[in-house]
């Protein structure tokens, strides 16, 4: 869619994802405060980055603690192997005019970014060189299509989707790690609902778990809906999340899924000032069914993000802040009040925030 302490010595000394939950997730009533204001010292901490522009990245992939790739606005794409210290611009050439919106990284050298727009303004590019040279791998020819998001089940395998064309979510397909992409059949795809979309606001509107299980976000029909497919992205089926949509600016931003089971949508209203109540919601059965939250994000929030080995915790971000829940979801609380898109987390304990005006931000002392 167009759119748009204790805690800080254990960072500090760079310990795993595990310590890294145990730190963050400590029961704030363990330091003498009661569970409704929590403690500072058991809340994330986000460390701002120097990217030296002032470029809005909506496409984030964290490859570890000290590796991450951003892509965003006026076709930037950046890149850190020093735990953000310093940034390296890597933008493939002659990309200025287009909005990069999503980025999966493998690895330090090798990564696929996704620019969003209608028509020939929907590309996907290819590194293998940690972004000295960029190879065009997708080009859309059809006026009528408006590529979103993308996913990787692994380094091979991968979807990118398309807002509906001719009443159908479009869907993508690589099988050869992003080197080339062919449009999928849209017989096992729902129809779409009038004026539903996805957000291309923090490349997680398409995510997946394991090896063949994919979910779409919607929003700005009659209600917010996310999409399943268990079998990578041939046949959809469709459920009604509990987030309110029915307005083109409403519904499931950001989703994510620790296995293929649990998951965690969060959205909203992302006009500046607009309510957005009940924007989170949970599933235990891999989508079919969506759980409101008893005590949902504070506002509007696109990104989200499991903490590395932990079944109970996660980030969502957005604009006016960052929330956590320390309950797989049913309750969230705001720690930090900076302005982020997306957010991504990697099994060695590496969190990583990116958004507006440059902003990327690393969970750190």
């Amino acid at each position: 869619m167009r759119p748009m302490g204790k805690t800080r010595r254990l960072l500090s000394v760079g310990l795993g994802g595990v310590a890294l939950v145990a730190a963050l997730t400590a029961p704030a009533h363990a330091h003498g405060h009661d569970d409704a204001t929590g403690d500072a010292r058991s809340a994330p901490k986000w460390q701002l980055t120097g990217t030296g522009t002032d470029a809005r990245f909506r496409g984030l992939s964290a490859v570890s603690r000290t590796t991450a790739w951003v892509a965003g606005s006026k076709g930037t794409v950046l890149r850190t192997v020093d735990g953000g210290r310093s940034w390296r611009n890597v933008s493939p050439p002659g990309a200025a005019a287009l909005e990069f919106r999503d980025v999966r990284a493998f690895d330090a050298r090798r990564a696929v970014v996704l620019a969003i727009g209608d028509g020939e303004a929907s590309r996907v590019y290819r590194t293998e060189d940690g972004g000295a040279t960029w190879t065009e791998s997708f080009r859309n020819t059809d006026p009528k299509a408006f590529y979103d998001c993308l996913t990787f089940f692994d380094h091979r395998h991968g979807l990118a989707v398309g807002d509906p064309v001719d009443g159908k979510y479009r869907i993508l397909s690589t099988a050869d790690g992003g080197r080339s992409w062919k449009v999928l059949p849209s017989a096992g795809m729902p129809a779409a609902q009038p004026g539903e979309a996805a957000f291309a606001a923090s490349g997680q509107c398409l995510v997946s778990s394991g090896p063949r299980d994919a979910w779409l976000a919607t929003g700005g029909g009659a209600t917010a809906r996310v999409l399943h497919s268990a079998d990578r992205g041939l046949t959809w089926t469709a459920a009604e999340s509990t987030i309110p949509a029915g307005d083109p600016a409403r519904g499931v931003f950001g989703l994510a899924f620790r296995d293929r089971t649990h998951g965690i949508a969060v959205g909203g209203d992302y006009r500046a000032g607009q309510p957005s109540p009940s924007a989170a919601a949970v599933t235990g059965d891999g989508g079919r069914d969506w759980r409101q939250a008893a005590a949902p994000v504070a506002a509007y929030r696109s990104g989200v993000a499991w903490l590395p080995h932990s079944r109970s915790a996660a980030l969502a971000v957005g604009p006016t802040g960052t929330d956590l829940t320390t309950d797989g979801g049913r309750t969230w609380r705001t720690v930090d009040t900076g302005s982020y898109d997306t957010v991504d987390c990697t099994p060695d304990g590496g969190c990583w925030a990116a958004g507006e005006k440059g902003r990327v931000a690393r969970l750190a002392r």
